[in-house]
């Protein structure tokens, strides 16, 4: 959209990623196919870093170990919103940043809390995100749709960014 900084872009992105919570984080496995698995994303301001609890010991841990690229993808239809993110993954077991992010929920998959031996995180640094956000009723969005059709002109939905994250402390828009 006009008028949007690249600031304003990034800080989008996060209210999307917050709002939306769940995302289906793909990893690659070792014969290089790809698999995926829903993942509860950690509420903390966007910083370029994603945080998600994970067991130390688990699938995807070694498709992370063994290829440290992954993709998030976030679905909201209901709001015709939709953010896909790529990134590089890592194991972090810092308990002190375990800490900060627990949420009484957790204990649902970690019934020990912060004692558990096995409870981890994936942090994933975000590289390239991409978002679809149309805030408009369907109403509108059908009257858009018939216009352009109308028109002869490329029906435009809303907002869609494109962000290059990595190796910036300002990522550039697309």
């Amino acid at each position: 959209m006009a008028n949007k900084t690249e600031q304003d872009v990034v800080a989008h992105l996060g209210e999307l990623i917050q709002g939306i919570k769940v995302a289906m984080m793909t990893t690659v496995e070792e014969d290089g196919s790809l698999r995926s698995r829903p993942m509860w994303t950690q509420n903390r301001p966007f910083d370029g870093k994603l945080w998600f609890f994970t067991r130390e010991h688990s699938a995807k841990v070694d498709e992370v170990e063994h290829d440290h690229h992954v993709s998030l993808a976030y679905s909201e239809p209901s709001k015709s919103r939709f953010v896909s993110v790529s990134g590089r993954c890592q194991l972090v077991t810092d308990k002190a940043m375990a800490a900060q992010l627990w949420d009484p929920t957790l204990k649902a998959w970690f019934p020990d809390g912060l004692e558990d031996p096995e409870l981890s995180l994936l942090c994933i640094t975000v590289e390239k995100a991409e978002y679809w956000d149309t805030p408009n009723s369907r109403m509108v969005q059908l009257i858009g749709f018939v216009k352009a059709t109308l028109t002869g002109d490329t029906y435009k939905p809303g907002d869609h960014q494109k962000v290059d994250v990595a190796g910036s402390s300002t990522p550039s828009m697309h």
